[in-house]
């Protein structure tokens, strides 16, 4: 099965190879990992510090283990954090964060890169944030008696670790030194499974968005002068075009009554101009927004990245994208400042949405005259949208903690 596996990862890379010309993203990903070993081996030589080693396979991740991350170099001053990516969406944005002393894309999981890269890290820990199940990886840092940990996970029955023919895999799951779970049906997974080293902790992202809720507002001048008429404001985030044709009916309806803002997930012209279309003559760029103009916009499309956490605080209602695709993207952001969510049907596999869900202040739909109907009540009655604000605020708070769990199981190895 081994053999099979690196076979199938070797086909994945000749596959981005093809693709590459076509697809910048693969590009990128080749690009990346052009000589990494020897990079990552000559910007380590001369390192003394300890080492931790955290692994995130994209931006999303970075995020959920970002206050893990902290509160390790926090508790350990004299220690270094080495951080990887598996994507260019993580590493791209991500290369230069000051909270890491070393940052590279993660080699391709072979035996022989495995073995280089932990001679070259030498890590004291090594953190996996949510998914990320590399065989090598794991094999080499149990072999090596490195404390190797997950966290955030989250598992369902229809995962291969749990089907007959899951062996192979559920063996990569048994390396892990232990596995800290968003909630106990995973755990009862893992010990059906014979994984009997986990626990709850929680999801870690929860920390994150309650962190930013509370700190001091970034100063966004071109926002604050679009919001300015004190119109409710609409935030979409993370959009992708799948998710248009559910929002352009509710764009055109409230054009007049609500101010919005649009975050696409990828910021390409394409995207950009579909955006466009929506509201013709209503939309304008951030990056080509003067103050006066976006007083006179209905639409503020953001063309950049790293500020949609931040948009959050100006809403009242949100729509998060995805869920009419692969899967619907962050919630907590938007339910850390208390907005009423909209998103499409593909949400069953995130553990917040069903609990948003459940509690009344998330709305899954399917159709554009859905979401119509679902954002009718709540437009027209301020009780009605502070009571879901109130819900959804208690829920955030009432699950923060993960990091402080984790770090006391760290702190008593």
């Amino acid at each position: 099965m081994v053999v099979l596996y690196s076979i199938a990862l070797h086909l994945y890379a000749l596959l981005l190879r093809l693709v590459a010309p076509f697809v910048p993203k693969a590009a990128q990903w080749l690009a990346g990992r052009q000589e990494l070993l020897p990079r990552i081996q000559a910007a380590l030589r001369a390192e003394k510090a300890p080492l931790a080693w955290f692994h995130c396979a994209s931006l999303g991740e970075f995020e959920q283990g970002r206050p893990l991350m902290e509160a390790y170099t926090s508790r350990h001053p004299g220690h270094k954090l080495v951080l990887t990516f598996f994507s260019p969406s993580g590493y791209e944005v991500r290369k230069n964060w000051p909270g890491a002393d070393y940052v590279f894309y993660l080699p391709l999981d072979t035996a022989d890169n495995a073995r280089l890269f932990l001679d070259a890290v030498r890590p004291r820990l090594a953190v996996f944030v949510k998914y990320e199940f590399w065989y090598h990886f794991l094999h080499e840092l149990r072999e090596r008696q490195i404390p190797a940990i997950c966290v955030s996970a989250i598992f369902r029955p229809e995962q291969t670790f749990f089907q007959p023919w899951g062996g192979f895999f559920r063996r990569i799951l048994g390396s892990f030194t232990h596995i800290f779970t968003q909630n106990a049906a995973s755990v009862e997974l893992l010990r059906s499974a014979g994984i009997t080293q986990a626990s709850v902790a929680g999801d870690t992202r929860f920390d994150t968005v309650v962190r930013t809720a509370s700190a001091p507002p970034r100063a966004l001048p071109l926002v604050d002068a679009f919001t300015d008429d004190w119109a409710p404001v609409f935030i979409i985030g993370s959009s992708w075009p799948e998710d248009l044709p559910a929002l352009r009916p509710l764009l055109a309806q409230y054009q007049e009554q609500l101010r919005f803002i649009v975050a696409p997930h990828e910021i390409s012209e394409t995207n950009l101009r579909l955006v466009e279309e929506a509201l013709p003559g209503r939309v304008v760029r951030y990056s080509q927004a003067t103050e006066a103009t976006v007083a006179e916009a209905r639409v503020l499309l953001m063309d950049n990245v790293g500020l949609l956490s931040q948009l959050y605080r100006f809403g009242h209602f949100a729509y998060i994208g995805g869920a009419f695709g692969k899967g619907l993207h962050n919630t907590l952001e938007a339910a850390a400042f208390g907005l009423p969510l909209f998103f499409g049907p593909t949400y069953h596999k995130f553990q917040e949405a069903q609990d948003l869900v459940e509690l009344g202040v998330a709305f899954p739909i399917n159709t554009a005259q859905e979401l119509l109907t679902a954002f009718a009540p709540l437009f027209r009655s301020e009780e009605a949208r502070l009571k879901v604000q109130d819900l959804s605020l208690d829920y955030v708070h009432d699950h923060s903690g993960a990091t402080n769990k984790i770090m006391q199981w760290l702190a008593e190895r």
